[in-house]
C-alpha cells in the first residue's frame, strides 16, 4: 500500500501541480507537492524540457485520466457523447465525466478518494435508489440517492468516512444527509462546478485533429 501511495505521489511531481489522487492528504502538509514540487529523481530539475504543443495537449489529457482513474476506450466514449450534445464540447466532457459514480461517491464523502470509491463500488458496498451497483463508471442522473448498502460492513465504513470529512467541499449540485448516510444529486454539475484544474480546451484541440 505504501508504494501505491507513493506512485501516485510521483505522477503529482512529475506534472507539477496536485492531482488530488490521494484525496484529503492532497489538502495537507504531507502531500508530495507540498514537500518537493519537481519531479522525482536526482537529475529532475535539469531533465525538464519545453513541451511542444502535442505535448502540452497530451499531458492534459492524461493529467484529467488520472484524476478522475479513467481508461482510454472509457475516455473515447465520453469525448463521443460530449461532441454529439449541444454547447461546448470541453465542459460537456468535465460535466459527464464529472458525474460518474465513483466522483460523486468520493465528493459526497462516502471516500477518501475516488481509487477507495472505486473500490468501494466494486466490493458491492454502494446502492442507488436503493438497488446494488457495483460499476464505478455508472452515469448519475438528477434525484439518484446514493446510499451504502444495508449491511452493518457497509454502513460502518460509510460513517466513519463521514466524520471524517464532515460535509467538506460538497458542490452545491449535490446534498448529502450524514444521519440517513445519503448523497442526493439535486441537478446535473454545471461547467463552474468542476474544480479540477485542467484546460480542456487542449484536451479538444487534441481529439479533434
Amino acid at each position: 500500500m505504501a508504494r501505491y501511495h507513493e506512485a501516485k505521489c510521483r505522477l503529482c511531481r512529475r506534472e507539477g501541480e496536485r492531482l488530488f489522487l490521494r484525496g484529503a492528504r492532497c489538502h495537507t502538509a504531507k502531500c508530495a507537492i507540498a514537500r518537493r514540487a519537481y519531479a522525482p529523481g536526482v537529475h529532475a530539475l535539469k531533465r525538464r524540457k519545453r513541451l511542444s504543443d502535442y505535448g502540452l495537449e497530451l499531458r492534459e489529457k492524461q493529467k484529467l485520466k488520472r484524476v478522475y482513474g479513467i481508461l482510454e476506450r472509457q475516455f473515447r466514449r465520453y469525448f463521443e457523447m460530449a461532441d454529439r450534445q449541444t454547447g461546448d464540447t470541453g465542459a460537456n466532457l468535465l460535466t459527464i465525466i464529472e458525474r460518474r459514480l465513483d466522483n460523486v461517491v468520493f465528493l459526497g464523502g462516502f471516500a477518501d478518494s475516488r481509487a477507495q470509491a472505486r473500490l468501494l463500488i466494486g466490493h458491492g458496498h454502494v446502492r442507488v435508489n436503493g438497488r446494488r451497483v457495483d460499476v464505478a463508471s455508472v452515469l448519475v442522473r438528477k434525484g439518484d440517492v446514493i446510499a451504502p448498502m444495508d449491511k452493518e460492513r457497509s454502513k460502518k465504513f460509510v460513517r466513519e468516512r463521514l466524520e471524517v470529512t464532515r460535509g467538506e467541499g460538497i458542490p452545491q449540485w449535490l446534498s448529502v444527509d450524514p444521519k440517513a448516510m445519503e448523497i442526493r444529486v439535486n441537478a446535473l454539475p454545471a461547467r463552474e462546478d468542476v474544480t479540477t484544474p485542467i484546460q480542456v480546451n487542449l484536451i479538444v484541440e487534441l481529439l479533434s485533429k
